[in-house]
Parts: structure tokens; sequence; C-alpha cells
């Protein structure tokens, strides 16, 4: 998308999350002005009335979800508060910090999504007619290039790389990072079952060192049961490198997943990439 919105915009039942894949512009609340750029992940919490501004074209992976998103428990003390092995801290968390206060009268096309339906709230006031907030729900913003890779010797599982958490769901960056430095280790992940977790992957910057077949912005889709691991070659291929500059979005879900009719429509030959010689 590009340019402002021409109407505001609710989800009553659901938060959600938009990852900005391209483009820059400005997250307008009644809690105030977020501004955004390549590589945030905007958090909007449900029940938040809210209008993005856009600079230039944009690219957004986003997650809806019927709970709030935070960081995994195993990252905070009893209080909350984030502890020193987490791979960010909360000086890396953005939260509106400038409030625009309107009084403009007029009509005021609000769209409020509850219940798997969207209604039409025509105002005649401004909905971000405010003068001030307070309390601990708000809309919030980290990008994912302040999110600190944990390497080993030896290939870490893939919960190293988780974000955030949700309920029955999880969040996981995958950034430029060092790989495995055992003087025998592999970089490349081992074949793996997902048991009871579906595994939605967004590709978005440079190679994924286990994956052909695979271009910028795809969505790969493994789920749960079925085994799966770097393609003919790929292992092979891993051995020696120093460092990857992937960069990509995954999401663990612990319900399954159903594909909807256009993503069957877009649906590329991915899975013949595990033959020899096919999926370059």
């Amino acid at each position: 998308p590009k340019g402002t919105m021409s109407y505001f915009y609710r989800n009553s039942q659901a938060y959600e999350t938009w990852w900005v894949h391209e483009g820059s512009g400005a997250l307008k609340s009644q809690f105030g002005v977020l501004p955004f750029r390549k590589g945030d992940y905007i958090v909007i919490p449900f029940g938040t009335t809210w209008q993005m501004e856009l600079n230039e074209e944009s690219k957004f992976f986003t997650i809806e979800n019927p709970s709030q998103i935070e960081p995994p428990k195993r990252y905070r003390n009893n209080y909350g508060q984030l502890l020193e092995h987490a791979p960010y801290c909360e000086r890396d968390i953005r939260v509106p910090n400038e409030l625009e206060t309107h009084t403009e009268r007029g009509e005021f096309d609000v769209r409020v999504k509850v219940r798997d339906r969207i209604s039409q709230h025509i105002l005649d006031h401004h909905p971000f007619d405010v003068v001030g907030w307070d309390g601990y729900l708000y809309p919030w913003i980290f990008n994912i290039e302040d999110f600190e890779p944990i390497t080993g010797r030896i290939h870490q599982p893939p919960p190293v790389h988780q974000t955030f958490e949700g309920w029955n769901f999880v969040v996981c960056s995958f950034v430029p990072r060092l790989f495995d430095y055992h003087p025998e280790g592999i970089p490349a992940p081992y074949n793996h079952s997902n048991i009871q977790s579906d595994e939605v992957i967004y590709y978005a910057e440079g190679n994924f060192m286990s994956r052909k077949g695979i271009d910028r912005s795809d969505i790969s889709l493994h789920p749960f049961g079925l085994p799966h691991g770097p393609q003919p070659g790929m292992t092979e291929a891993s051995i020696g490198k120093k460092e990857t500059q992937e960069l990509a979005v995954m999401v663990d879900t612990f319900h399954p997943l159903q594909l909807t009719k256009q993503a069957l429509e877009m649906e590329k030959p991915y899975m013949e990439t595990w033959l020899e010689g096919d999926g370059e």
C-alpha cells in the first residue's frame, strides 16, 4: 500500500502485528504518533483506533491473533523485567511519545472489526479527540535489527530465535549472524518434525542457507508432523561457511492453519525442490 488511509480502523477482537519489510511512515492513534521504518514490528493492541500514514510504497507481513503479544516468559523475571540473557532490552522498545490533539468536527469514517465482521461507524468528531492517556495498554514497536542473535559451538534450536509469544503461537526472528564455530560443526539445521506445530516463514532478505527455490517475500508453510530439513546438497554446501545475512520472520502455531483460495492460486512448486537437481 501507499499514501494515507482514507478511514480509521479498530480491531476489537484481535491484536495485530505488522512487520515492515519495506517503507516507512507513522501509526497514528488515540495514543499519539508512532513513526515506523523498515524492520519494525508494530504491535497494535485490540481496541486501538488507528490510521496509518505512509511516506512511500510499503510492504508488510501481518499477524492477527486473539491474544496479547509479549516477550517470552523465559526472558523476564517475576516482575516482568527483561533479564540480561534476553536478546533485547526495554530500551529497544518504542512507544508513542507525541500526542496530537484534534478538535475537528465533521464526518469521520471508522471501520470496526468484531466477530469476524467489519461495520462502519460515522462519527461527528475526530476519533483522536483526547487530551491524554494513562495505563499500560498502547501500541509499541521493536525493530528486528535490535534482536541480538544467540549462537553456539553447534547448531542452536529454533527457540533461540524467539522474539514474542502469544496464545498458542510464537514469533521468531532470523537475523544476520555467525554460524556454529565447533571445528566439526554443520551450520545447516538437522531434519526434524514439528509436533503439533505449523511453521510459517516469511523470507525477507539474503539467502536462507538451508533452502533453495525461495525468493524475496516468499512465504513457506510446513504443517506439523511432516519431516523437513535442508534440501539435497544444502547440508554439504553449508560446511565451512562462517556467517549468514539472512533475514526472515517465522511464526510457529500450535493450532493447524488453513490455506485460503488465494494462497492456493499462488502456490509455487516448493515441495519439488527436495528432488535432486530441482528448485534452483
